[in-house]
């Protein structure tokens, strides 16, 4: 009797070994933590406000959402979209989630789950360019069209402006920076973060296409050739979106009108 107890405690064992088996799943299951790549400078989605220092976002609530479910401890690792395949691929995350766009060039490097949201690409001008007023006004000669170096809308913007001039944007400087200098005369962005500028700027005027222009879905990107791992994290979407909980993240940070719904 003993002997069939044990026994029976071994094959529990292995079945629970089992539904974690895979090298990234293993190592959270191991660590008991979680750690998930963010930028934390993505208003909405994965921001560090820099009044408390607190990060903010309709990812940071999620990812404590999928910690939970998988009863792991949850740690934060600053990433951006130039270092992100870099950041994956070195296992300096497990997960990365800060709705990151599902561009093909990302694709041959890592394996995403589900998309969650989606965005087409938006103009951030001043009110007071007489340059910029209406999307129209972007792919015109002489004029400086500012995007950020690795964001999806480097490849997109340089595949489409025939006329105007992109300035790649790199750190430190910032967008809004170069916008309020002079030194652009409009910049691309998404959704979430144009948000950042209308909620908190007064001088800022969002430029939207007449017609959809380039909708990208996002989804949470892993390393490849872990299946284990990426069913996880792609079932952990399917719940969310099935559940509510990804509505109600959304509608708490102001982006209830880019989510994907199951």
């Amino acid at each position: 009797m003993h002997l069939i107890r044990g026994l029976a405690v071994v094959a529990l064992c292995g079945v629970a070994s089992l539904a974690w088996a895979g090298k990234v799943a293993d190592r959270a299951q191991s660590s008991g933590t979680l750690r998930v790549c963010i930028w934390p400078d993505y208003y909405g989605v994965s921001h560090r406000n820099p009044n408390t220092q607190q990060l903010e976002g309709v990812d940071i609530d999620l990812s404590a959402e999928l910690a939970r479910d998988l009863k792991l401890k949850l740690q934060y690792v600053d990433s951006s979209f130039p270092t992100l395949v870099d950041d994956l691929n070195n296992e300096r995350c497990d997960v990365a989630m800060f709705a990151v766009g599902m561009l093909p060039q990302r694709m041959q490097h890592l394996r995403f789950s589900r998309p969650y949201l989606q965005s087409d690409i938006y103009g951030m001008a001043t009110k007071s360019s007489r340059v910029v007023q209406q999307w129209s006004d972007i792919d015109q000669p002489g004029v400086l069209v500012g995007v950020q170096a690795g964001t999806f809308m480097e490849p997109i913007m340089r595949a489409h402006l025939k006329r105007a001039q992109m300035v790649v944007v790199k750190p430190p400087a910032s967008r809004e920076s170069e916008l309020e200098a002079g030194r652009i005369d409009v910049f691309m962005t998404d959704y979430p973060y144009s948000r950042r500028l209308l909620d908190n700027a007064d001088w800022a005027r969002l430029i939207s296409p007449s017609k959809p222009f380039s909708v990208l879905p996002y989804g949470y990107a892993v390393k490849q050739g872990d299946d284990t791992w990426w069913k996880k994290i792609d079932a952990f979407v399917e719940r969310v979106q099935r559940d509510g909980r990804l509505e109600t993240a959304a509608k708490r940070h102001g982006l209830s009108a880019i989510v994907v719904h199951k």
